[in-house]
Order: C-alpha cells, then structure tokens, then sequence
C-alpha cells in the first residue's frame, strides 16, 4: 500500500509541474515604455516674448525629477519651482491637466 500512496504523490506532482509550465508559455512580458519627463530643469527665466500656452508641475520619481514644465506651441521648458520668477510667470498661464 506504501507504492501506492507514492506513486499518487508523484503522479500529482507530475500534473502540477506540467500546469505550472504549460501556464508560463502564455506569459507575456511588459513592453518596455519610454519615460518622457525632464531629468534636469533650469533656473533661468524664460523670456517674456516667448508665448507660453500651459504649464503643468511634475513630481520627482528617478529618474524625472521635481519641475514645472511649461508649454509653447513648438517646445517645452523644464524650470525650477523653487525657482523666484515662477509664480510671476504662471499667472495668466494655463494649467494642464495630464
């Protein structure tokens, strides 16, 4: 009776090992997402001639770090909030909600 409880023991441990890896060949891995964020910002300000059509703030997560971004139709500028000009220039600019 011993070669019997043995060979059920193995026979269900054959069955879970082949369901454990017949599940693994249909496992997809993530595509890989490029990050799109500024990793450096700039303390210089941004000249009153160019138009600014929004703004949004983005938080520090490595490798994007902590920034206010503001838009133009063409391009964007990664700043400092700590920045002292900052404030001045959000007023009258659009918050972009992303």
């Amino acid at each position: 009776m011993a070669w019997t409880s043995r060979l059920i023991t193995i026979s269900v441990l054959i069955a879970l090992m082949g369901c454990f890896t017949g599940a693994q060949g249909n496992y997809r891995r993530p595509t890989r997402v490029g990050v799109s964020c500024c990793k450096e910002v700039s303390k210089g300000r941004i000249p009153a001639t160019i138009k600014l059509i929004g703004y949004k703030h983005q938080n520090a997560l490595s490798p994007c770090v902590d920034a206010i971004i503001f838009y133009t139709e063409k391009e964007k500028f990664c700043s400092d909030p700590k920045a002292l000009w900052i404030q001045n220039r959000l007023k009258g600019t659009t918050l972009i909600l992303i």
